[in-house]
């Protein structure tokens, strides 16, 4: 039997090391809506090592989430569970979450337990820097935002655009409740922004 020695690449563990953490940090249940994960939802942003330590920085959705020192306490947890004792979560607002963050497994997730994905705008389009006064820079967001919410809402339950909002604000802030004229069932409707 012929055996060979392997000599790993620091370089190549360190990254390896990287994509279990990163990896491992995306795995996280979103702990209000569980059947979506932190990488579905796209708010993992960076793992880098610093000073020895791995070091998640997550975007929450919006600044006053109520989830977001719950959901760094997972992804600590998830961490310290596979090795990573060390580990650290750090929150950045820039550039601000949107629900074109939100993956396609995100989407079909959503809609499969019931709650109507958000439409995708130009939004993508409106993280380009320009250079232009911050009126129309904000109304151009703005209209990003939008051209989503006039997208045709579609019901989960049976596929219908003949959906009305009941209520702007739904079990989370960053949902609202609509019912199918079609079904007649109500739904939850996560909000584009």
């Amino acid at each position: 039997m012929v055996t060979r020695e392997v000599i790993p690449a620091v370089i190549g563990e360190a990254d390896a090391l990287l994509a279990h953490a990163a990896a491992l940090a995306a795995s996280v249940p979103d702990p209000e809506i569980p059947v979506i994960t932190l990488g579905d939802l796209g708010i993992v942003r960076s793992v880098h090592r610093e000073a020895g330590c791995v070091v998640v920085t997550i975007t929450p959705t919006y600044t006053g989430c109520p989830a977001t020192e719950v959901i760094a306490d997972d992804v600590r947890q998830i961490l310290r569970e596979h090795g990573f004792v060390d580990a650290q979560v750090r929150l950045t607002l820039s550039p601000p979450w949107t629900t074109d963050w939100i993956t396609e497994t995100g989407r079909e997730r959503l809609r499969a337990y019931g709650i109507a994905p958000p439409g995708r705008g130009p939004a993508a389009q409106a993280a380009v820097m320009r250079f232009m006064p911050r009126s129309r820079q904000a109304a151009s967001l703005a209209g990003s935002v939008q051209a989503a919410q006039d997208a045709p809402i579609t019901c989960p339950n049976c596929g219908s655009t003949a959906t009305e909002q009941l209520s702007a604000y739904g079990s989370t802030p960053c949902k609202a409740i609509h019912r199918c004229l079609a079904c007649r069932e109500p739904f939850d409707y996560f909000k584009p922004y």
